[in-house]
């Protein structure tokens, strides 16, 4: 489990953000909980937020030391 203001990376698409929550989603009749994450996009010099809700095992820790 990931804990909030927890930085992870997506696995698959390369996006880090920040732990900011946790849902639940039912996929395939399964009860799935899921990370909700706060994804920074910065482009043409404008910072973008949004959203983002994935299943947890898309994410893995990222260390910004």
């Amino acid at each position: 489990m990931f804990t909030i203001d927890e930085y992870v990376l997506n696995s698959q698409t390369g996006q880090l953000g920040k732990v900011i929550g946790y849902g639940h989603q039912i996929i395939n009749n399964v009860y799935t909980v899921t990370l909700q994450v706060l994804i920074t996009e910065t482009a043409n010099s404008q910072k973008r937020l949004f959203v983002l809700e994935d299943i947890i095992s898309a994410w893995r820790p990222m260390s910004l030391a």
